[in-house]
């Protein structure tokens, strides 16, 4: 700060470092906007209970409202920095914000699940076009000088949304209608559509783009990332390759993917350019994101699940529980801002990492009993942390890259962390299932006939279902058999905590790797005078 004083002092800002107010405003808009597009995910994922019960669906149909948004927003968010080089910035966030708004109120009105799930393709598609377009024009419209303050607010944004996601869903649909889940977008939606059209303007649109476009690479796109997605999302609930429609599915991802690749690879200007992989940070920076996207998610994902399944919580209650982690992600955020002028990067994601790996370690002791006193440290640590790593992983993987790149290489950095939740949800379903299967073995090794406990636990469960006459010790023996798969299920999630804990102590070993990006030592030195 007493730099910045020093400069304007001495005289006028340097004119790169100016920033008209209309831009500053535009920004704060599309930032408005990528809120409202990853929020989305997690307020509907917490109320899907009362959407079924509203639309009369089966359990195997409402999974297909998250599922088609996934699957539709995977498939955009790479490439819409293609879109967005076509039409200019202006006008394809314009699209994107007002195409969100209408398919909310579009899900709002459904009256079949079959509805349901079309208009959520849709929204999911249409609204992951705003995300990448925030991380692009933050780098390209921003001098270096002002990083410290724009990279906190996406990493937030970012972070924040799906953290408090299972929060606003649960109020919103204890307090008013699951209709409101998606009516809340409505308001800020056409807020965020008129001032994307009256303040944006960055840049051109370069229309030659649209005449060029790649319908084949788009079709393998399409098969390569919609297919994984499903895969990730399906595989464990329908037993992975025991099914044919993951066999199916699986091959037409990887057919996708053959395609995909050829195009990207041999066309001059291909709908992804991947050659960005070649930049070391970028591609560093995008091993990280994906990283942090099975932590984002999955513990967004775990903590509710323990809570509703151990604990008996409602969305409303597990909200309230989760409220801590963004509550310190926000008060995080300003703190990462100005550690960003004074640190190496590679130090701040060291403490971050670490910080994560320690959170979840703790957690990996987990009981039955654990409530929210309990849950409140690792979800202070995983807060906090999440701010400390998003932050240089921002600046490193995007700061460095040229104006030309940017666009594009930020629907690659959006889609890793989108795939890292993906891949990061489906194995940890995965563990789950398999460990609390292992567990719930040894459990009935250890309460099988004969063991003295046992007898003596099952004797005391007899007399208590006593007045039930011949049927006591049938009772007891299932009463049994619920405790032990609880208990299995406990020491699953325990085993899924500290398999987190290995990745993110790794990713502290693998930060020393890393090249310190040119700009941040110049931002260092300056901050430190």
């Amino acid at each position: 700060m007493m730099a910045d004083t020093t400069m304007s002092a001495a005289g006028a800002p340097p004119a790169s470092d100016a920033l008209p107010l209309r831009r500053v405003f535009a920004f704060i808009a599309m930032v408005f906007g990528m809120f409202m597009a990853i929020l989305d995910i997690q307020i509907v994922s917490a109320s899907l209970a009362e959407i079924q019960a509203g639309l009369s669906a089966s359990s195997d149909e409402i999974a297909w409202v998250q599922t088609a948004y996934l699957i539709a927003e995977v498939i955009m968010i790479p490439l819409s920095g293609y879109l967005s080089r076509a039409l200019s910035t202006r006008v394809f966030f314009t699209i994107a914000a007002a195409g969100f708004t209408v398919a909310s109120v579009l899900c709002a009105m459904s009256s079949s699940i079959n509805e349901m799930i079309l208009w959520r393709a849709i929204q999911g598609f249409i609204g992951g076009g705003m995300i990448p377009g925030v991380f692009a024009a933050a780098f390209s419209i921003f001098p270096a000088s002002k990083r410290p303050i724009v990279s906190p607010l996406i990493g937030l944004v970012a972070t924040l949304a799906p953290t408090i996601g299972p929060t606003v869903g649960g109020y919103l649909s204890h307090a008013f209608s699951w209709h409101w889940l998606f009516l809340v977008n409505v308001i800020p939606g056409i807020g965020v559509t008129i001032a994307a059209w009256m303040l944006i303007d960055f840049d051109q649109p370069q229309r030659g783009l649209l005449r060029r476009f790649d319908w084949l690479g788009l079709a393998g796109m399409a098969a390569f990332l919609g297919s994984m997605e499903y895969v990730l999302e399906e595989g464990t609930r329908l037993d992975w390759f025991q099914a044919e429609e993951i066999i199916l599915f699986t091959g037409l991802m990887i057919a996708g993917a053959v395609l995909f690749f050829w195009r990207a690879l041999t066309r001059d200007d291909p709908l992804v350019d991947l050659y960005a992989f070649r930049n070391r940070n970028f591609a560093f920076g995008s091993l990280f994101s994906f990283c942090m996207g099975i932590g984002l998610y999955g513990l967004t994902y775990l903590y509710p699940v323990y809570l509703g399944r151990i604990r008996g919580y409602d969305a409303l209650m597990i909200g309230e529980t989760m409220f801590v982690t963004g509550l310190c992600m926000f008060f995080t955020a300003p703190i990462a801002g100005r550690l960003s002028t004074k640190l190496d990067p590679r130090v701040m994601m060291m403490i971050g990492f670490g910080g994560f790996a320690l959170g979840t370690y703790i957690a990996s002791f987990i009981t039955k009993d654990w409530d929210f006193y309990e849950l409140l440290v690792p979800q202070i640590l995983r807060g906090c942390s999440l701010m400390l790593c998003m932050v240089p992983i921002n600046n490193l993987a995007l700061g460095t890259l040229p104006p030309a790149q940017l666009k594009n290489a930020s629907g690659l950095y959006n889609l890793t962390r989108n795939l890292g939740g993906a891949v990061g949800l489906a194995v940890i379903n995965t563990m789950l299932n398999t460990r609390t299967d292992l567990h719930i073995g040894r459990l009935h090794e250890a309460v099988a006939a004969g063991r003295q406990v046992a007898e003596e636990r099952i004797t005391a469960m007899t007399e208590m279902f006593s007045n039930y006459g011949a049927d006591a010790q049938a009772m007891a023996l299932a009463q049994i058999n619920v405790l032990a798969k609880r208990e299995a299920l406990v020491m699953a999630f325990g085993d899924v905590f500290l398999a987190l804990t290995l990745i993110f102590a790794s990713l502290v070993v693998l930060s020393l790797f890393m090249r310190k990006p040119p700009a941040a030592a110049p931002a260092g030195g300056g901050g430190g005078h």
